[in-house]
């Protein structure tokens, strides 16, 4: 049974891929007391124990406006974290897969971003994750290198547990409107990274069919909003807070954030076959209290 080493698994994506790899193989799940991303001596010496054949790295610092105070943090957990992870895979014959952003671009292109397009961040966190990319693919290891965007779940740090929270709080909320992406679960990026998994290492495979190692963008369905996205938490979960939209200048960050944060998901279907559900029946399922 092979080894799958698995790092960050207290945030919300690291915590639903213990469950979903777990029919892979034996998963070694790592928190940041076991494993510290910014200790690359500590990185190398958990891949040469634990003899992995899949590294599955969620892990990230994704504090988006404190990574502008922080950018040695930053750049330590998603630059330089992944480069060693990168450089101990290939050495020891594993798969890396590694999770990035939208925010590699500035989002100045009207349409969906496609894996081709030029990244451009306009902040130091996304500057930090397209540094962690690129030495992943300098490296020469098999990869998988896995964008999505607005990730939000039942657990950690998110704008869905933010806005239960406000709106449970608070009579009026003011939500900027035009800043455009796809909310997505981090279930479904757990699920979803398990169907490729398992179609990249089934020997029915076949070896005339292409490698599928590379980047891919992996976001629901559709685009909203921060303001729509708020709406449909509102609806679903009864809250009667009243929302007012905004524009970005009216909510000055440390941060520029992109206007258009939609990714283009047509590589993912073409390669895998798979297409995340709309993500307004995803924020559904995860609101589901018998899911």
């Amino acid at each position: 049974m092979q080894t799958i080493l698995l790092t960050g698994v207290t945030g919300q994506v690291g915590w639903e891929l213990w469950r979903a790899l777990s029919p892979l193989g034996r998963v070694v799940a790592l928190d940041n007391n076991a494993l510290d991303l910014t200790d690359a001596d500590a990185i190398r010496r958990a891949v040469s124990q634990h003899k992995p054949s899949l590294i599955v790295n969620p892990a990230a610092y994704t504090a988006v406006d404190r990574a502008e105070q922080e950018r040695e943090t930053a750049y330590a957990v998603n630059a330089t974290a992944p480069a060693v992870l990168a450089e101990q895979a290939k050495g020891c014959g594993a798969i890396l897969v590694h999770y990035s952003t939208d925010y590699v671009f500035d989002g100045a292109k009207p349409e969906p971003y496609v894996e081709e397009d030029t990244p451009n961040p306009l902040n130091a966190y996304g500057a930090s994750k397209l540094a962690g990319e690129e030495a992943i693919r300098a490296s020469g290891v098999r990869h998988l290198i896995l964008r999505t965007s607005w990730v939000y779940g039942t657990r950690g740090h998110n704008f869905l547990l933010t806005m239960q929270r406000l709106m449970r709080e608070r009579e009026e909320l003011r939500i900027v409107d035009d800043q455009v992406g796809a909310p997505t679960w981090s279930r479904l990026i757990a699920e979803a990274t398990a169907l490729i998994l398992a179609q990249c290492l089934s020997p029915a495979r076949g070896a005339d069919r292409p490698e599928p190692w590379g980047t891919y963008h992996l976001t629901c369905s559709g685009a909203t909003s921060w303001f729509g996205f708020a709406q449909a938490i509102a609806e679903l979960g009864g809250h009667p807070t009243r929302l007012v939209p905004i524009p970005s200048s009216e909510y000055p960050t440390p941060a520029r954030r992109p206007a258009n944060s939609r990714l283009n998901n047509g590589k993912l279907a073409r390669v895998f076959g798979l297409r995340l559900p709309d993500w307004r029946e995803a924020l559904r399922l995860c609101l589901d209290p018998d899911r």
